[in-house]
This record gives C-alpha cells, structure tokens and sequence, in this order.
C-alpha cells in the first residue's frame, strides 16, 4: 500500500495571518478566496505536500504532539531563523553548536512548534546511514 500526503493541516485562530507567515518562511506562494481555508504550496493545484490553514474557535492548549523540521535550500539556517524571527517566531530552544551543528526550535505566531536544521549545502558528507527495519 502506497499513501500521498497532501496536507499538513494548522488550527488556527486567523488562517490568512498564518498563511502569510509560513508563506514568507517557505518561499512558497499563498493561495485564497472567498472561504475561509487558506493553502501555502509551491504550486495550485499540486500533487505535492501542500499547508492548509483552517479557523477555529479554540486556541492551542498544550505542546504540539507533531511538529515540522525544515532545512533550508538557498540560505544558511541561521539566516532563515532570523527571517522566521522577523516575521514574529520565537525561539523556544536554541540547540546550535560552537562547532556550526545542532537546530533552533520555535514557535510560529500562534504557538506552534518547528525546528530549523542546517541546510544540506551545510553539512559535510558523511558515511551511509543505516535504517533498522522491523518486520
């Protein structure tokens, strides 16, 4: 069995709001109408991950149970935790090392939680990564 993932949904109290902060942060474009769902994605229609904003009445109450590392493609992680900053994210961890290694962990303008890693162009090659697997 083979699944897609086509949306990662946000809750949240102003969808347009959010929707223009993760747009900023991605690079992605912000997609609107009359409804109140608002979509970041590279493209629309697409076949690729795609965020969804949804308004609700409740506000977040707790620690996200999941939350999204994103590693940036052309710019260095501590440029795009500025930007992320600049557009109203906190930080809520700072785990960078001296030695240039480690992530940053915020949270977006309605509290919820992400990490930003290096960069592939970042990091230096390694050895193969092994994957156990349970069967």
């Amino acid at each position: 069995m083979t699944i897609q993932i086509r949306h990662l949904t946000f809750d949240c109290a102003d969808a347009r709001r959010l929707g223009e902060f993760w747009s900023a942060v991605t690079g992605w474009h912000l997609f609107y109408d009359e409804d109140p769902e608002v979509i970041v994605a590279r493209s629309f229609p697409s076949t690729e991950l795609m965020f969804l904003f949804i308004p609700v009445p409740e506000s977040k109450s707790a620690k996200n149970r999941v939350h999204i590392d994103i590693k940036p493609e052309d710019t260095t992680r501590d440029e795009l935790v500025e930007r992320a900053l600049s557009l109203g994210a906190t930080v809520f961890g700072d785990h960078r090392s001296e030695d240039g290694t480690g992530f940053v962990a915020l949270r977006d303008p309605e509290g919820n939680e992400f990490c930003i890693e290096r960069g592939t162009h970042e990091t230096a090659p390694s050895g193969p990564m092994t994957i156990g697997l349970k069967v």
